[in-house]
């Protein structure tokens, strides 16, 4: 019993990351460059923090790839972190449009296919939830190339509402249901 409450309070506690990670959003509603680093701050954390919950499981599965899931959403989280410092100074401020419009976003996506197709391998939760997360980061890789070489597709813009609906799908799911405990029973954490 005690494998399986710890195995729940773990999901729950990917699902919850999950959500405040996108606390960076409300740099979008605010003036406030103190709110923008305390949401900055806490998003990056939350995604470092499920990188760390979820990487136990990962490792049975391909430990290459998990190691390399574990990087890529260090790089996001800590780029997040460090775009909440530059939001405290005007003068710094460019550098967090910087970070977040070309660099982030590379990590994002990468650590999102990785997580994708290592939630698809361990079979955690049920695989139309991988699915879904894998189409919507191609769509989002799509777009994001698109837009390299200056070609806007207004359509892929809003098919990027698939990643959002499916990260909250996500948090809800595992927060409610939790991982398929017999995926796990063999993680020693």
């Amino acid at each position: 019993m005690l494998d399986v409450t710890r195995t729940r309070r773990r999901a729950f506690l990917v699902g919850l990351f999950i959500l405040t990670a996108y606390g960076v959003l409300f740099s979008e509603a605010t003036d406030s460059a103190l709110v923008v680093m305390i949401a900055d701050v806490i998003s990056g954390l939350s995604v470092m923090g499920i990188a760390v919950l979820i990487l136990p499981y990962f490792v049975n599965i391909d430990k290459m790839l998990a190691n390399l899931y574990l990087v890529a959403r260090l790089v996001e989280g800590g780029l997040m972190v460090l775009g909440g410092f530059f939001a405290l100074s005007a003068t710094t401020e460019s550098w967090r449009g910087f970070i977040y419009d070309n660099v982030h976003i590379y990590a994002f996506i990468l650590g999102g296919f990785l997580f994708y197709w290592l939630l698809y391998k361990t079979k955690l939760v049920p695989r139309f939830i991988s699915i879904w997360g894998s189409v919507a980061i191609g769509v989002l890789l799509v777009s994001t190339a698109a837009k390299l070489i200056h070609i806007t597709i207004p359509v892929l813009d809003y098919l990027l509402i698939l990643i959002i609906t499916n990260e909250f799908f996500l948090a809800i799911w595992l927060m409610v249901k939790g991982f398929k405990f017999e995926t796990t029973q063999e993680v020693r954490s």
